[in-house]
């Protein structure tokens, strides 16, 4: 637990980098399967006017650029938010071994609160799923970025 706190807070760091761009604080880390960092990502859908720029598709793109290949076996994707469809699907494809998170998302999330995606037998991958990981810190920034937007009548 002690390791996956470190990463959570690698994540949160990245989290706070999205936020200081007015993006939805959510970060991400890719850790190989040796312990090593092999990615960071924050969202940067309304940066690059990209939907499917989530803190995860970030890290994992930029995951498999490092090692040189699609297939990241054997590493750990630590977000400090559930993933949704379209990541956890892509943690699918990218045979990701593990994911961790921090806090639940009831309106789209995809690996434990709507979905499973990451257990579900009829895929032809599975991880094991971690969630709860500083869990108060990661769903405080959530918290504090959408009450700032409240309070400018965006959100």
């Amino acid at each position: 637990m002690h390791d996956d706190e470190h990463w959570m807070r690698c994540a949160l760091a990245e989290a706070d980098r999205a936020s200081a761009k007015g993006e939805v604080p959510v970060g991400a880390v890719v850790v190989g399967a040796s312990g090593e960092l092999l990615a960071t990502g924050h969202n940067l859908r309304e940066t690059d006017a990209d939907p499917t720029a989530h803190a995860e598709i970030v890290a994992i793109r930029e995951a498999a650029r490092k090692i040189g290949a699609w297939r990241l076996e054997g590493a750990t994707l630590y977000v400090t938010l559930e993933p949704c469809v379209m990541c956890a699907g892509a943690m699918v494809n990218a045979r990701i071994a593990r994911v961790v998170y921090g806090c639940d998302d009831p309106k789209a999330g995809a690996c434990k609160t709507l979905f499973t995606i990451g257990e579900d037998t009829r895929l032809n991958h599975r991880f094991p799923i971690t969630r709860g990981v500083l869990e108060t810190d990661c769903a405080a920034r959530l918290k504090s970025f959408f009450a700032a937007l409240r309070a400018l009548g965006k959100k």
